[in-house]
């Protein structure tokens, strides 16, 4: 069985972690300016730091559901090779 893993180029890495950090940056910055008393501004930024905790939590779910669907198939996979290697139609039936 020949599984193609996927890379990431490293623009790619860099562009989403530029990314992450400016939608960040950019709304801790919105919720500073905001003209409101500090008590709002604190819950909002409370708010933002629990978003982006479950942001990484559900990215990695995610990715070790795929990973495991993943492992499960090449178990399968390989348990149907092993046993069309092991098959022979000559054989006399028991």
């Amino acid at each position: 069985m020949n599984e193609k893993t996927q890379t990431h180029s490293a623009g790619w890495v860099v562009q989403t972690w530029v990314s992450f950090f400016a939608a960040v940056a950019v709304t801790t910055v919105g919720i500073y300016c905001l003209p409101v008393d500090v008590w709002v501004k604190a819950f909002m930024a409370m708010g933002l730091l629990f978003t982006v905790g479950s942001t990484f939590s559900l990215a990695k779910t995610l990715r070790d559901m795929h990973e495991s669907e993943s492992f499960q198939k090449r178990v399968d996979a390989a348990r149907v090779n092993r046993i069309i290697a092991e098959h022979d139609p000559l054989k006399p039936a028991l």
